[in-house]
């Protein structure tokens, strides 16, 4: 160890100590000579000799502060002897010797920069980002010449991130990008070029089960049984060719659920896929099971295996109520009885607005007391009008071709309205029809080639059900233990 002592010393006082010594002396040297001279001045001694010319010449005060000096340094050194300096004696401050170093300095290893993190924005590009991050176009054209690197890169979504490793001179050392739950792109640095990895995160399928009576709401109902909204929805969806959860759901209505959990590394991502559903609707029993085909396309059917997806869906707006229906009615605003040729389903203003059907656009724009309104042909014989709305879904034009589910615009009360709400009409060969009742298309059934496999994987689900729920009878119907000992 090198030791460098810090020392603050005493050498401002003691300089200031002689100059003191050297000032008083002065004085008293002016006061002597003040006295001698009255005393010449009375022996009237006149003649003043020639060597008192040279003694006034010596300059007396560096001769006295010399001997201030002397004086004070053996005073000093007196002082810096006694038990209270030696107390306060300066403390020496011990540095290691390799910082004292520069060439240990030089051999320090350089920390390991951590993963720069950056969140992909609308209207990000490849090209921006590495400029943000201080990467040169030349090393996003070497990445992207990895064919993997570019079908992935180049459909980057807003709200990922991509994770960048620099290492010397700012270089890419490796790229990675999140493609979704279960696969993570990855470009490490080989020499001048790249190497791509995709990495598998395999995740961990759990069956659940469970059940639930809706006394208010389906919601609450699903919430009370552990169903997440994601699942809840689903259902719905499932359900929704035959049943209007917006009118026909009333208080005692049952559901049954076998559905997945996700997990990855023990951990729960998120809810997967109901495997198969029961939904008891005022007595009437419908039960969908899911299947998907050796091309892997998946589907809901019926134990009988038709598909639970119907030509037409029972409403365009999810969870919205019934406030004007088909028929005659006393207008509003026109203060007289006049037909209503269709449903009004009342919903905030921004509720989106679903194709029922897959179609083409015949009408898009504003249409009398309708409003802005949009008009959809399915096929030779149908047609569906949407009026009121507050906008237009994104991107919908005349003669676009729209899918069943498809938003094409949102509530609103353009146009003759007292409020924000959907005006449906469902017309047949150009006649209009009451959409709550009228006779819709039937379902297709599954192809034959598949029907066997199907009748396989639809026995055993509902054999689960069926195990579950007479589990679950069986747990209801055992007496509860007291927690009172001794009975």
């Amino acid at each position: 160890m090198n030791k460098i002592i810090i020392q603050t010393s005493g050498l401002e006082y003691y300089l200031k100590f002689c100059l003191f010594f050297s000032d008083i002396s002065c004085k008293h040297y002016r006061q002597s000579t003040q006295t001698q001279l009255i005393a010449m001045e009375y022996r009237k001694q006149a003649t003043i000799q020639d060597n008192n010319a040279s003694t006034a010449s010596i300059p007396v005060r560096p001769l006295l502060f010399l001997a201030g000096l002397v004086v004070a340094t053996t005073l000093f050194a007196v002082v810096l002897d006694t038990p209270a300096q030696r107390a306060s004696a300066p403390v020496p401050l011990e540095i290691p010797a390799q910082f004292t170093s520069e060439s240990q300095l030089n051999d320090i290893p350089a920390i390991s920069p951590e993963p720069l993190l950056v969140t992909i924005k609308s209207g990000d590009t490849l090209s921006g980002i590495f400029d943000k991050v201080g990467l040169s176009q030349q090393e996003l054209h070497r990445v992207l010449e990895q064919k993997e690197a570019l079908k992935t890169l180049r459909s980057i979504r807003p709200g990922k991130q991509l994770s960048f490793m620099l290492g010397d001179e700012n270089k890419l050392q490796t790229l990675s990008y999140a493609i979704d739950l279960t696969q993570t792109l990855e470009v490490h640095r080989n020499g001048d070029s790249f190497q791509v990895t995709m990495v598998q995160h395999p995740l961990e399928r759990r069956t659940r089960f469970t059940n639930g009576v809706i006394n208010s709401s389906l919601f609450l109902a699903a919430q009370k049984a552990g169903l997440s909204d994601k699942t809840t929805m689903e259902m719905a969806d499932i359900f929704g060719w035959d049943i209007d959860f917006a009118l026909d759901i009333r208080s005692g209505d049952q559901f049954t659920v076998l559905y997945e959990d996700l997990y990855r590394d023990g951990e729960k991502i998120r809810s997967g896929d109901i495997l198969a559903a029961e939904f008891t609707n005022r007595g009437k029993t419908y039960v969908a099971i899911r299947y998907t085909n050796p091309e892997g396309h998946s589907g809901y059917y019926s134990p009988d295996g038709m598909r639970m997806r119907k030509a037409f869906r029972r409403t365009p707006v999810e969870f919205s109520r019934i406030s004007s229906r088909f028929g005659k009615r006393f207008h509003p605003i026109l203060n007289r009885m006049r037909a209503h040729k269709g449903v009004d389903y009342a919903a905030p203003t921004g509720t989106p607005i679903r194709a029922t059907s897959d179609g083409k656009v015949i009408h898009k724009g504003r249409k009398g007391g309708y409003g802005k309104t949009v008009i959809l042909k399915h096929g030779k014989r149908y047609s569906t009008l949407y009026a009121h709305m507050s906008r237009y879904g994104k991107g919908l034009r005349r003669g676009q071709t729209v899918k069943q589910g498809q938003i094409i615009g949102y509530v609103g009360q353009s146009g003759s309205a007292t409020g924000p709400h959907l005006h449906y009409e469902f017309r047949v060969d150009g006649v209009h029809r009451n959409p709550l009742t009228v006779r819709l298309p039937k379902a297709l059934p599954i192809e034959k080639k598949y029907r066997k496999n199907f009748k396989e994987v639809a026995e055993k689900l509902l054999a689960q059900i069926e195990q579950r729920k007479g589990t679950l009878v069986a747990q209801l119907s055992q007496p509860k233990r007291s927690s009172r000992t001794g009975r």
